[in-house]
């Protein structure tokens, strides 16, 4: 799991399971657990994974008056965000993190490198592809 780096060992246990959703998404349980997820043959934890064993990287900080969009599923665009990691990729999974908590509330792809997100001033910056209270995150095992 090189996208989240040293954090890695927090998603290894001693059973996992591969469930085929109907979203193009694989859903790894660690230990019964929905930890993990594929999409497009990337790994990145799921939202439950990314609250359940926290990990600094990857990150695109909202403001407070995104989070309503964020948590129904919204792309983010470039007014709402405060704070990029440098590790962030084009094309690459990204969590998207609340300023004030910093408590993931969804997953996406970033469509522009750190310094250049930081430099846009309007428009979509990251496509989201999970959040808070989507079909996978209300999954029950």
């Amino acid at each position: 799991m090189e996208e989240i780096g040293e954090g890695a060992e927090h998603f290894r246990g001693k059973m996992i399971e591969v469930i085929e959703t109907n979203q193009d998404v694989q859903l790894y349980l660690v230990d019964k657990e929905p930890l993990i997820l594929e999409k497009d043959g990337v790994l990145f934890p799921s939202l439950r994974g990314a609250v359940n064993c926290p990990f600094p990287q990857k990150r695109i900080v909202v403001d407070m008056g995104a989070v309503p969009y964020v948590v129904n599923g919204a792309d983010i665009m470039r007014p709402g965000v405060v704070d990029v990691t440098p590790d962030v990729v084009a094309g690459k999974p990204v969590q998207i993190v609340d300023e004030r908590h910093g408590k993931p509330l969804a997953l996406g792809i970033a469509l522009f490198d750190a310094a250049d997100l930081l430099a846009q001033e309007k428009g979509k910056v990251a496509r989201t592809w999970h959040h808070v209270g989507d079909d996978i995150w209300n999954l029950e095992f």
